[in-house]
């Protein structure tokens, strides 16, 4: 299985975009090395801002470059770029619906070694919240350079959510990328896992794991969390014994509050596997993390046999 990291694909992206398009600018909070912008840096500083550690500064000139006719592109961590510039960004950006794109790396848990005070485990809630604003989760490589191009020609906010680690290919290349919609990555018939980032390649091999147990597993990647296509969740629902979802974020606000709303009225059984109401914490490595919150193939499997023996 041939593996990439969302940063590096996000650069390469960007600076890609940045050739074609005069208009794209971007600006970095002093994290150009690790978000990757650094490439665009190289190639265009003239259309390069480093703001400093000042996402709140960063939010709001780049609203002022979106009123030129600019795309402007912010950069930091996820944990800064979604809460430091919380108010710049519902204010100055959000309610004029102004054309920025906010880009939040280094997202969930993946920062292992940083602590709670670098880990967004709330960063979508946050964002999903504010009118106006669209958020994207890619579930790997590919989808995140199919999004990067959308969000460029897309006209209005939007927030995307990148994982710091090298992530499995699991979205087909040559497939589009729509905003809104749920991606069905394997078919089947007992359960469906609604999943999102990271999570989404573990709800594979669960599906794979439990397929050779007699049980057949439909996974839908919902890479799209704001706005999402509720007429077909409720589709790929129908006839389901039971719903998973699993995220690598709070189960407050995220993925879990997207499909249990959709699903409304339905009474189809329904458990998911994310953070429950916690911080992160420092870790010797990001596997680690994951096992302590529960973020694992192996809890996929057993929240679908716990529904299956209900």
């Amino acid at each position: 299985m041939k593996y990439q990291n969302p940063r590096q694909v996000y650069g390469e992206t960007l600076l890609e975009l940045g050739r074609i398009n005069k208009d794209i600018v971007v600006l970095e909070a002093d994290l150009g090395k690790s978000t990757m912008t650094v490439l665009f840096e190289q190639e265009f500083p003239e259309r390069f801002f480093e703001m400093g550690i000042g996402e709140a500064n960063m939010t709001s000139f780049a609203a002022g470059l979106a009123l030129t006719g600019k795309i402007p592109f912010t950069n930091s961590f996820a944990v800064f770029a979604a809460g430091r510039a919380f108010d710049q960004i519902r204010q100055g950006i959000c309610i004029p619906a102004l054309n920025v794109k906010i880009v939040g790396s280094s997202a969930g848990l993946s920062d292992f070694g940083d602590g709670a005070t670098h880990q967004s485990v709330e960063d979508i809630a946050i964002m999903r919240a504010i009118p106006n604003m669209t958020v994207l989760v890619p579930a790997d490589g590919n989808e995140t350079r199919k999004m990067v191009r959308k969000m460029a020609e897309y006209k209005g906010p939007v927030y995307l959510r990148i994982n710091r680690h090298d992530m499995p290919d699991i979205c087909p290349e040559d497939q589009e990328f729509i905003i809104g919609k749920p991606y069905m990555l394997r078919d089947g018939k007992d359960i469906v896992i609604y999943a999102t980032g990271i999570m989404t390649a573990k709800a594979l091999e669960a599906a794979e794991a439990l397929q050779e147990k007699g049980v057949s597993v439909r996974v839908v990647n919902v890479s799209s969390l704001k706005p999402v296509d509720e007429d077909e969740i409720r589709k790929l629902s129908k006839g389901i014994k039971g719903i998973v979802t699993a995220e690598e974020h709070s189960l407050i606000g995220g993925l879990a509050s997207v499909i249990s709303y959709a699903l409304r009225g339905t009474g189809i059984p329904f458990t998911s596997i994310g953070i429950n109401d916690r911080f992160g914490q420092s870790a010797h490595n990001y596997d680690e993390l994951l096992e302590e919150y529960g973020l694992t193939t192996r809890n996929i499997i057993n929240a679908v046999n716990s529904l299956l023996n209900q």
